[in-house]
């Protein structure tokens, strides 16, 4: 029997490897870019380039900075054949959109392929419920390692 939806946490997608302490992009697109570069670090610039496009279509449908200095940009890809996750971290603050106009310092990127709706959404909910916490938003801007980051993902995401 395979493992239910519900079941899929944060840590089992985002890699250490995509963990990105200090984003250098001041607006959307270029932060997406960096992003997608990192995440998708072994791919070809044709491949990069159509996911940053997915990503920018997703975001014509309405911008997915949530408020409280949080984006969680998301697409699907049929490029990708796993979900796959990447946190960035801008210590400047990043131009997005966002729903109630403030710069975000906190991005959760998430590409998966087409057919994982139920996986997709279980993780976009676990992330959004995460962010909700003031105190967590804070802890994680502040965070100097990318162990730190993820020591404090795995205390919350249970």
């Amino acid at each position: 029997m395979s493992k239910p939806a519900a079941s899929v946490k944060i840590l089992d997608i985002l890699k250490p490897d995509f963990v990105l302490l200090d984003l250098k992009s001041a607006v959307k697109k270029d932060m997406l870019a960096e992003m997608t570069d990192y995440l998708m670090d072994k791919e070809s610039d044709e491949i990069k380039s159509e996911v940053v496009g997915a990503l920018l279509d997703r975001e014509k449908l309405g911008s997915t900075g949530i408020g409280s200095g949080v984006a969680v940009p998301h697409a699907k890809s049929s490029r990708v054949s796993q979900i796959m996750c990447a946190l960035g971290i801008s210590k400047k603050g990043i131009e997005f959109e966002a729903l109630d106009q403030a710069p975000v310092y906190l991005i959760f990127l998430l590409v998966a392929p087409p057919n994982s709706q139920s996986e997709h959404l279980n993780i976009l909910a676990r992330i959004v419920r995460l962010l909700k916490d003031r105190v967590f938003r804070q802890a994680l801007r502040e965070a100097k390692s990318k162990e730190e980051v993820l020591r404090l993902i795995a205390a919350e995401d249970v």
